[in-house]
């Protein structure tokens, strides 16, 4: 006999509410109902896969890994639910889309319009969150697709190009680095830079591009957001880099800062990041973030 699909629903809600009344809630069923699906999931494994205490639950080592792999089941399971409503129609009805915060306040403004005429049965959901946590939402079939910044590292992720994203920096006006014409390499150094807070992967990709190792210690100033970055090198606090698209934007526009190109030891090699439409390997609905992609392509 095999776990139904139900039974590993169970499972997972109860993994993450940690109690079984919260899962019970969460799936729309009485307590005594899941409790009942989830000993009959612990005869068919074999094993228990939570440990019950007074107040608390607990996954076992089994359970762990069973949640781990009925992740994955409940995610495809759900893509065919979705794929077989959506055939004959790419890009209708639900889609689950996540994006990084360093590019969705600046790539949704100028994108969703078109997208809305172009797909106009198409019922976005979008999530903005840090990289790691839109990954893990990849792979939990928590999101459809993710809009993300390479390079960043994940296995089990396959992608599509939308564009690519020049990284730029800016300092206050008068600053030695604000002088017209573009900042050649080594003019940077960690004892003057501003950074997003870690978790940002564009924190990361500034400093590979212009190979710089990130500052220790905490005596660093770190800002919560693109805004917030710009205020403070405003401020005269240090300088910091700026994706393109943000300049772009208009997020620059402050008399108290300048905005400059950065002449990489290899000229070939422009500091940017490129920006896609990432998806779980696998997933069927490959082909319409894809169709995402090529839609939200900048010129």
């Amino acid at each position: 006999m095999l776990p139904t699909l139900r039974q590993l629903q169970y499972l997972k809600l109860l993994a993450e509410h940690a109690s079984f009344s919260r899962a019970a809630e969460a799936a729309h069923v009485s307590q005594p109902a899941l409790s009942a699906g989830v000993q009959e999931l612990e005869k068919i494994l074999g094993a228990a896969v939570v440990e019950r205490t007074r107040g608390n639950v607990q996954l076992t080592a089994v359970g762990a890994e069973a949640v781990r792999r009925a992740e994955d089941v409940l995610a495809r399971a759900e893509d065919l639910v979705e794929a077989a409503r959506s055939a004959g129609r790419p890009l209708s009805g639900r889609f689950r889309l996540g994006i990084i915060p360093t590019v969705a306040p600046f790539l949704l403004p100028a994108t969703l319009p078109g997208l809305r005429l172009a797909y106009p049965a198409l019922k976005l959901f979008i999530r903005e969150d840090l990289t790691p946590r839109l990954i893990a939402g990849l792979k939990a079939g928590q999101l459809d697709a993710a809009v993300i910044a390479l390079p960043y590292d994940a296995p089990g992720i396959e992608h599509a190009r939308i564009g690519d994203d020049e990284i730029l920096a800016v300092a206050p006006v008068g600053h030695r680095l604000a002088a017209p014409g573009a900042i050649g390499p080594g003019s940077l150094s960690a004892d003057d830079l501003i950074l997003l807070e870690d978790g940002h992967c564009l924190r990361d990709q500034a400093l590979a591009a212009f190979d710089i190792d990130p500052p220790k210690g905490d005596d660093v100033f770190a800002a919560t957001s693109l805004h917030t970055l710009v205020q403070m090198v405003g401020s005269g606090l240090g300088v910091s880099f700026l994706p393109e698209m943000a300049v772009r934007a208009g997020l620059a526009d402050n008399p108290s800062v300048v905005t400059r190109h950065i002449t990489p030891k290899d000229a070939r090699a422009v500091p940017s990041r490129e920006i896609v439409v990432a998806w779980r390997s696998g997933s069927s609905r490959a082909a319409e973030a894809q169709l995402l992609a090529e839609a939200m392509a900048q010129d």
